[in-house]
Formats: C-alpha cells, sequence, structure tokens
C-alpha cells in the first residue's frame, strides 16, 4: 500500500506523511509539480498550503492533472480540498468567519471517511478561504455552524474532500479518517 503526500506549502503536510506512516502506510511527500507519469500509488493526498484559492491557484501546480489523470482515490485536505471543488464546478471565496483552532462539524452522510465516528465532533481548522458551494456530481458529508462544507466526495469517483485538518493531534477522529481512507484505497486495490 503507498499514498503520497502532495506537498502544497501547508504547515501539517509532515504531520499528514507522519499518520500515515504511523499506520504502517508506505508513504513519500512530494512536490506538486511531480509530473503525473512519474506518480505510482495506490491513493493520494493533497495537502493544505499556503496559497489562497482565489487568487493563487497557479501555486498548487499539477494538481489538476492528478485529478484528470489519477485513477486512484484522491483526498484533498483544506486548500487540496477546495481546489477539487472548484475543479468539480463547484464555487470557493473568502470566509464569511475565517476559522482558527477548534469548532465542532456535524456529519450528515456517514459515506466511507466518517464511518466509526460521532455525528458530532471536535476538529482542528485553519482556514481563511472556504468552500461556497459543490458542483452537481459532489455530495455534502459535513457541516460546521460557520462554515456550509466541511467534507464532500464525488459521487462517482474516490475523491474526498475536508475543509478541516484530521491530521492534526486535536482533531477528534482524524485517525480514523485516515484509516477510513486507507480502507478506501486498499478496496481499490482488489
Amino acid at each position: 500500500m503507498k499514498i503520497d503526500v502532495v506537498d502544497n506549502g501547508g504547515q501539517w503536510t509532515h504531520r499528514e506523511w507522519r499518520v500515515l506512516k504511523g499506520l504502517n502506510v508506505d508513504s513519500e511527500i512530494i512536490p506538486n509539480d511531480t509530473p503525473v507519469e512519474e506518480i505510482e500509488v495506490d491513493g493520494l493526498v493533497l495537502s493544505g498550503g499556503a496559497p489562497r484559492i482565489s487568487d493563487e491557484k497557479m501555486e498548487l501546480g499539477e494538481t489538476a492533472s492528478y485529478l484528470e489523470e489519477l485513477e486512484v482515490p484522491i483526498l484533498g485536505i483544506c486548500v487540496g480540498a477546495q481546489f477539487i471543488a472548484e475543479y468539480f464546478g463547484g464555487e470557493t471565496g473568502s470566509a464569511e468567519k475565517p476559522e482558527y483552532g477548534k469548532t465542532v462539524i456535524e456529519v450528515l452522510e456517514e459515506d466511507d471517511l466518517f464511518v466509526g465516528t460521532e455525528k458530532e465532533f471536535v476538529v482542528w481548522e485553519s482556514h481563511n478561504d472556504e468552500i461556497k458551494a459543490l458542483g452537481p456530481d459532489m455530495l455534502k458529508l459535513a457541516l460546521s455552524e460557520s462554515c456550509p462544507i466541511q467534507a464532500f466526495k464525488h459521487e462517482s469517483k474516490m475523491i474526498y474532500g475536508l475543509q478541516f485538518h484530521p491530521e492534526v493531534e486535536h482533531t477528534e477522529h482524524g485517525k480514523r479518517i485516515f484509516e477510513n481512507f486507507i480502507d478506501v484505497c486498499r478496496r481499490f486495490q482488489r
């Protein structure tokens, strides 16, 4: 099992990689300009990052190519999720209330990522921008009081997005979310 983490300049990219390694997954951190033909994985994590989705998308390198050409499960976190949402016809923009630190999310659809979690739990946030609307092929999985889309998935592809940071120790069920994503990647292997 190999799941690489695409480095979008996020402060917690190494933490995402460490969580995967701690779960006995072969994982590397790769630059976001890595050519798609050089990537051989069972899954991919698009890390959060410093670029603002509103005006710094070009700093996200080859992310569009990964979504177009890789046929493996993909999990976008923070700006990675925002990029996925926009790519599939959604809308992003400045958050009315930027979130930093602790917030509570409500899970609307258990789906693959939230198996074994509670319906409401504490997550850790760090974002100025947010997903305002999802495209027609996306399903909203979770929200919070001040952020309308905290988690989503593509209805027919194994592509997921999380606005919050499951890799941060203070996020309840964060390890479980990564385990659930690993399970999706295992099912894909078969």
